[in-house]
């Protein structure tokens, strides 16, 4: 893969890397349980937490140590017990449903383990899924940067079917990308990849925050993984245990 410019390129929401803004997400005392009476389970205890804008952040820890649980927390995914949870500058953890919905459809981005393309519609059309289910205008300008920053521009009118493993990431990443959401969120995304898809998914992930100015969050099990990030939170027990920042080993 070619290198990437330096300088982040601003994605349709005006959004750049070096904006004075406030961070992409913020957490405050995030406690999350499960289970009753003594058999209470603690995932989150008082979590506090804050993601700049335009950070490739990775989130690891053993099992158990709650770091899918803080990752659905933070996607609004999961409902927390205690604490607040704001997302590009809204408090999430007051939404009602609808709300919190539409919150996800407009400012959040998913990448899955198993990507989740639709087989009987075309890389494009899933690309496009996001924009459609929100009523939102197509962005040609913004849909052609993204495709051809990833490879795939020749590939839009094929079916899941007919792509290579890595087309089908990509594809999936660029569907993450194409509502320009405050932040994109990735669940194990190399967890069932052999080594040249792993390395092809990193890639085009770090891509998305230095090309795009994107934030991302991952969740990872893997070190290598979390090392192209440019911080890596490490949880224990439901807390942070550890804050490592990497931007300066880059």
């Amino acid at each position: 893969m070619t290198s990437q410019p330096h300088a982040a390129l601003s994605s349709p929401s005006g959004r750049s890397a070096a904006d004075a803004a406030p961070p992409a997400i913020t957490a405050r005392a995030v406690t999350r349980t499960y289970g009753t009476g003594a058999g209470i389970v603690t995932a989150l205890d008082a979590v506090d937490l804050e993601i700049a804008r335009g950070e490739f952040t990775a989130i690891m820890g053993p099992s158990g140590s709650g770091k899918s649980t803080l990752l659905h927390s933070l996607a609004g995914l999961d409902v927390v017990d205690h604490g607040s949870i704001s997302i590009d500058g809204t408090e999430i953890t007051t939404l009602g449903d609808d709300a919190l919905t539409t919150l996800r459809r407009e400012r959040i981005g998913f990448v899955f383990q198993s990507f989740n393309l639709l087989p009987m519609l075309t890389a494009e059309q899933n690309i496009l899924l996001p924009l459609e289910l929100a009523g939102k205008r197509v962005d040609r300008a913004w849909l052609d940067t993204i495709t051809s920053a990833f490879g795939i521009t020749d590939r839009l009118s094929h079916l899941p079917s007919q792509l290579s493993g890595g087309q089908v990431q990509r594809v999936a990443i660029a569907r993450a990308l194409v509502t320009s959401p405050a932040v994109v969120f990735a669940d194990e995304p190399t967890g069932n990849l052999d080594s040249h898809t792993t390395e092809e998914v990193l890639q085009f992930l770090r891509l998305s925050v230095d090309q795009f100015a994107q934030t991302v969050v991952m969740v990872t099990h893997e070190r290598d993984a979390a090392e192209r990030a440019d911080r890596i939170i490490t949880l224990a027990d439901g807390r942070i245990a550890h804050d490592e920042n990497l931007r300066g080993q880059r």
